[in-house]
């Protein structure tokens, strides 16, 4: 494999001890400043940061913080901006979003971040008076790849900072530094066969731009050449550890047509690619760009928009022990008559604190409570990773007239308080156009959801399984969504003929990232007949290994919260129009009454089944007398009862 060049390559020996020679630059206000300014501070923290790093920008705040708690004990606090597409507007921006008062200097040509050995954004050089490095490293431990801690286990900088104040030696002087690679300036192979106008921005457009543009839910945009050159090195090295485009299927089972993954060629002209220094090539060669609906993914603008509340929700500063509990809103769309839905997608007003969001209609005859009532139909949901859905042609949900729409919204607080007023788009199509219509089922393991067992303490590979009921009728299997927490670690779809029998392995998802939950579609239709399962494995890692683990000395339970852990396989099904029963309260009562009295899991109700006292009504609703209660023959015995009772 390519990938050699010594631009990518980590320091090879510590930068602790290294002298620091006195630099000039200037602020994004054109001050010059000095290191040589700091003459009588006893510490200076050097922090190389970037504009659009996702970790730099989570530190921003956090060394304003320290800089301010150390400012009158002579520890002075620069920050270096290296990155080559960070222009002085975007570095005055995040100089002022952060509230950031120390000198955020622009290091044209990367010149100090050369000198000092610089890598990554992120990265802290923490210099003495004779402007040696005596720590050198991450901020602390709270925030790295793929992971987010509540709070950090060891503040590596605050300590060595206390312990150089203290006179004592740093007790853990260098550090791994986590994040982006500084966007260097680099000498460009002339004669590269791969540029980024004849290849890299085609795969740029058709795997990564979606979400890289403006306005969308990536960092940065991936549109220009001069912002990508200045994430070459970081696009290569996501590639390369896979974490980039987020695809986790094992592509051994299932086809996919939202497959974002890259092939092993396409990923190789990328590495040859940074390798020639990242190559401009001739702008006559570049693709046309696409187009894009501003502020959505779907692929036209809504019919109808809708926003969870007049007003906006407060999230507080801080989530306390709990967390912030869910919050749930019901609107009222106003309609009339029956509406067919083919889109949908939920837009978060404050991607910084909405962790997800789930939008459902409730039908009329709806509950109002905590958790969904019988009927209620999910539309689309807002997770990390995954938030539109656009059905094939001929596909349709059905919202009832007169049905409310309920968002949940789950909030993780950031440390200061904030606002969210999210929306939903919905497209609609005409009822003479739907062939199908498509419902969203799910795979639970109901001990677990009561709270009947938990994850063990200390386990890294913990299995929960769970089946579906069987199928009543004959659809097609459009696609999956597995649902899981931090102690997640792989997902697997099987399809049954017999609820314990072997399966067949539709999506097997051996490394699940809670902050990329893809929803996977079907690239062909599965056939479904009657009394065909889906069955769920999961493994969860409830160790000290899993970085993400809150902790892992301590059992999990089913609970909403992240620290809480879930198992949902959610799954999309379209059953033809002509087969598609309205789900009914007397269906969905009766379901749960035999799901909880079928022993052997076969879907219905053999007359061994059923306690002595409830007998009378097995009679009844055994109406073929085969010694046998479906659920669709108890759901009639229970509407016929209903009925005779409001006559």
């Amino acid at each position: 494999m390519l990938f050699t060049s010594t631009l990518l390559a980590e320091p090879t020996e510590s930068l602790v001890g290294k002298s620091v020679d006195n630099f000039k630059l200037q602020d994004f206000r054109g001050k010059q400043v000095q290191l040589e300014d700091a003459r009588d501070q006893k510490l200076v923290v050097l922090a190389f940061l970037g504009t659009e790093c996702p970790l730099a920008k989570l530190y921003g705040d956090r060394l304003q913080k320290l800089a301010d708690e150390y400012e009158t004990q002579g520890v002075t606090f620069y920050a270096i901006m290296s990155n080559q597409q960070d222009s002085l507007t975007e570095i005055a921006a995040y100089a002022r979003k952060h509230g950031i008062k120390f000198p955020v200097l622009k290091d044209p040509g990367n010149r100090v971040a050369d000198q000092i050995g610089a890598v990554r954004t992120p990265e802290i050089f923490l210099l003495d008076q004779q402007r040696t490095v005596r720590y050198h490293g991450r901020v602390d431990d709270q925030y790295g790849v793929g992971y987010i801690r509540d709070e950090p286990k060891r503040q590596d900088l605050k300590i060595a900072i206390t312990e150089l104040l203290a006179g004592k030696p740093v007790s853990v002087a260098s550090t791994k530094p986590l994040g982006c690679f500084i966007g260097r300036i680099r000498e460009p192979d002339p004669n590269s066969s791969v540029t980024y106008s004849n290849q890299i921005a085609r795969l740029l457009q058709k795997h990564c731009v979606e979400c890289h543009r403006q306005g969308e839910i990536a960092p940065f945009e991936l549109t220009e050449y001069e912002e990508v050159a200045g994430w070459a090195e970081t696009i290569a090295e996501v590639v390369r550890d896979q974490r980039m485009p987020p695809w986790h299927a094992d592509p051994a089972h299932g086809k996919f047509s939202n497959d974002r993954s890259l092939t092993k060629a396409e990923k190789e002209l990328i590495y040859q690619w940074v390798e020639n220094g990242a190559p401009e090539g001739d702008p006559k060669e570049l693709p046309e760009p696409r187009t894009y609906v501003t502020g959505w993914k779907l692929p036209q603008k809504p019919d109808a928009v809708f926003y969870m509340d007049d007003k906006p929700f407060t999230v507080p500063a801080q989530a306390g022990k709990r967390g912030v509990k869910y919050q749930y809103f019901t609107v009222d769309p106003g309609f009339k008559e029956d509406k067919w839905l083919t889109g949908a997608e939920a837009l978060p007003g404050n991607r910084a604190v909405v962790h997800h969001i789930l939008v459902f209609a409730r039908p009329p005859q709806g509950k109002r409570v905590r958790v969904f009532g019988e009927g209620d139909q999910f539309l689309v949901g807002y997770v990390p990773g995954s938030r539109e859905v656009m059905l094939p042609e001929g596909m349709a949900k059905k919202v009832p007239a007169g049905s409310k729409l309920v968002f949940q919204m789950h909030y993780t607080p950031i440390g200061t308080e904030q606002e969210d007023r999210s929306k939903v788009g919905l497209v609609f199509t005409d009822e003479s156009k739907v062939t199908h219509q498509v419902m969203t089922a799910h795979v639970l393991n109901h001990e677990f959801t009561r709270r009947k067992f938990p994850i063990d303490a200390n386990n890294d590979n913990f299995k929960i399984e769970g089946t579906s009921p069987p199928s009543d009728r004959n659809m097609l299997l459009l696609g999956f969504m597995p649902h899981m927490h931090l102690r997640g670690k792989s997902f697997r779809y099987e399809l049954r003929k017999t609820p314990d029998g072997p399966g067949e392995v539709l999506l097997d998802v051996p490394a699940f990232d809670f902050n990329w939950q893809t929803a996977y579609k079907i690239e062909k239709p599965i056939p479904l007949e009657p009394g065909d399962y889906i069955h769920c494995v999961a493994h969860f890692n409830n160790s000290d290994s899993n970085l993400s683990n809150p902790d892992p000395d301590k059992p999990v339970y089913w609970g909403d919260q992240t620290w809480n852990e879930m198992m949902i396989g959610y799954f999309n099904v379209a059953v033809p129009r002509e087969e598609a029963k309205a789900e009914n309260r007397a269906r969905a009562v009766a379901f749960r009454l035999v799901l909880k009295r079928d022993k052997n899991k076969n879907g219905q109700l053999e007359k061994s089944e059923v306690p002595l006292v409830e007998l009378p009504v097995f009679f009844r609703a055994d109406q073929n007398k085969d010694d046998v209660v479906t659920v669709n023959e108890l759901a009639d015995m229970l509407e016929k009862t209903r009925g005779n009772k409001e006559e």
